[in-house]
């Protein structure tokens, strides 16, 4: 089953969403029309009076390349979607930039001095890579807020809770040792090593928690001295040192200890902006309640869930018995809104010889979602335009990623530019 459907009526008030269904039937009678494609909004043609909708709770799961974000009503999840950043393209961008400048100075032509101990960063500055998860993540949120009442939220705050992992050791503490201390440290293993055996990279196996050096032989118990492994390689080990284990594949074995010692870049990223982001979702006015990782998956466990982001962000914080009444969410990448510059640079930072200026074509940009109405590509839907021209052909790409050349007189569009593309699960 598809998400349910946002509903405002006239005055744009936020309705309670809408089973699909009956949707259709209010547009089909003409009693509502379509405001918004993605996410999918009608707004009714009449003022609804004493409105008292039930309040939803919006539920998040962010993360470094993807964020999960799931709506409830009471233990109902009726609409969910998962945020694809583009943090690493944003990464890429600075790296190449900050390569030409280099390259100018390099040759002593021309240039802006460099200004050193004349700028301050502001209090809480993000890289701008970090930045864009909590700006788009809160876009989102504001959007939802906008188009249906939500009542509170609920936020994975961090993805694992160090301080439980920190000295497990300690006995006697119901809080070191409590139901989900396992589940921290499992799950923080899994992220690390890939959800692979780090002794011979079996991958969709059932995976053991080992431990790099045996406690008989004064290893302990924290994560730094722990590791993934396969059930084979794990009675294969035993007791054995793992230097006398991987003698033969000393490759592995380096990077083994490397692994272990090493920080996860992903849980970084997250841990740098959870606070910003939870600051912001503060800022709402709405209540703001958190949860751990390994709790987001014991209750995922529990509740036999797949693992999915938007099924994670359901499964945040408390939570009941789940029914999810929906099976298709929103697939929502994040794409910018192109680049500023007018004139196109070389490979060593200057522009490019007889290249002519972009002319804007009136009432199309790039970004455009538009179905093809007539012409040889008619039937493709909700195809995103790749490539405006002036000359009046426009390049969009079909959903298998090819590109086809269409005429701005064969198209309508669906859902105008706004930084984002659309797909569903």
């Amino acid at each position: 089953m598809s998400n349910f459907v946002f509903v405002i009526d006239r005055d744009k008030t936020r309705l309670k969403p809408t089973h699909p269904a009956k949707a259709r039937k209010l547009l089909d009678a003409g009693l509502a029309a379509v405001y918004r494609s993605y996410p999918f909004t009608i707004i009714l043609r009449r003022k609804v009076n004493n409105v008292n909708p039930s309040k939803l709770q919006l539920k998040i799961d962010p993360g470094a390349r993807t964020t999960g974000i799931s709506l409830l009503y009471n233990n109902l999840v009726i609409w969910a979607a998962e945020l694809a950043h583009r943090g690493e393209q944003i990464k890429l961008r600075l790296l190449e930039r900050r390569a030409i400048r280099r390259s100018r100075r390099n040759r002593k032509t021309r240039y802006r001095k460099p200004r050193f101990l004349n700028r301050k960063r502001p209090d809480g500055w993000l890289p701008p890579s970090l930045e864009h998860r909590v700006l788009t993540t809160m876009t989102w949120v504001k959007r939802l807020i906008k188009l249906c009442p939500i009542g509170s939220i609920a936020i994975e705050l961090v993805k694992f809770d160090l301080q439980k992992m920190q000295n497990p050791e300690i006995s006697g503490t119901e809080y070191q040792q409590g139901t989900l201390y396992q589940y921290e440290v499992r799950e923080y293993l899994l992220e690390k090593f890939n959800r692979t055996c780090a002794y011979c990279g079996a991958e969709n196996v059932p995976l053991e928690v080992e431990h790099i050096v045996p406690k008989s032989k004064g290893g302990s118990n924290r994560v730094s001295n722990l590791c993934i492994a396969c059930v084979t390689c794990n009675q294969a080990k035993s007791n054995q040192d793992i230097k006398d284990f991987l003698a033969d594949r000393l490759s592995r074995l380096k990077g083994i200890l490397a692994q272990a010692k090493a920080p996860l870049l992903d849980a970084a990223a997250v841990n740098s902006t959870r606070w910003k982001l939870f600051n912001k979702l503060k800022e709402t006015g709405l209540p703001v309640t958190t949860g751990t990782g390994g709790q987001t998956k014991f209750n995922r466990t529990q509740q036999g869930l797949a693992k999915t982001h938007w099924l994670d962000a359901a499964c945040v914080g408390k939570t009941p018995q789940l029914k999810v009444l929906t099976s298709q969410p929103l697939l929502i990448t994040c794409k910018g809104h192109c680049h500023r510059q007018v004139i196109q640079m070389d490979k060593y930072g200057f522009p490019r010889k007889g290249y002519k200026p972009k002319q804007k074509v009136p009432g199309w940009n790039t970004g455009d979602i538009v179905s093809v109405i007539a012409g040889k590509n008619a039937g493709l839907r909700n195809v995103r335009i790749k490539t405006v021209r002036c000359k009046g052909n426009f390049d969009v790409r079909r959903p298998d990623k090819t590109v086809a050349s269409v005429s701005k007189n064969h198209i309508i569009p669906i859902h105008r530019k706004d930084g984002y593309s659309y797909t569903f699960a």
